[in-house]
């Protein structure tokens, strides 16, 4: 093999392990934000998840979003891959501009726990959990299928 496609198929797997740890995050991060609102707040069990939240977001689900969208752009800059002229990959950074919006709104959610000024009940943090799910599905049929 040549040290393009080696390099290609190296990008490629540490786009796709970067995504994993990202999603991992994006959809953990929420129950646990279910779980905070019942917890008392001041109470030793608030405290533990704002440390669990704090960690997740920032030692896995940070460096995995930066990760990923390195590691895509510099496969969407691979020559023998044309991603910029097709609607696909259009379709597809927008859905990924969208997850990465919510990412941010996440950090901002942990914020608001962290000053225990929470005022989202339990239930908004259950439909919030499937926003990335959505999401990702949609990548995911873009990426693969390429539908235009």
């Amino acid at each position: 093999m040549d040290l393009l496609a080696d390099f290609y198929l190296t990008l490629k797997a540490l786009h796709i392990i970067s995504i994993i740890a990202w999603m991992a995050g994006m959809l953990y991060l929420p129950r646990l934000f279910v779980y905070h609102v019942d917890a008392p707040v001041g109470s030793a069990q608030s405290e533990t998840f704002k440390v669990m939240e704090e960690r997740l977001l920032r030692y896995i689900m940070t460096p995995a979003l930066i990760a990923s969208w390195v590691f895509g752009l510099l496969l969407s800059l691979m020559p023998h891959l044309d991603a910029w002229s097709s609607g696909w990959f259009h379709g597809k950074l927008f859905l990924l501009l969208l997850l990465s919006g919510i990412h941010g709104f996440f950090a901002k959610l942990r914020k608001d726990f962290l000053a225990d000024r929470n005022e989202r009940p339990a239930r908004f943090f259950r439909i919030i959990n499937e926003v990335p799910t959505v999401l990702m599905i949609g990548i995911v049929f873009l990426a693969i299928l390429k539908p235009f």
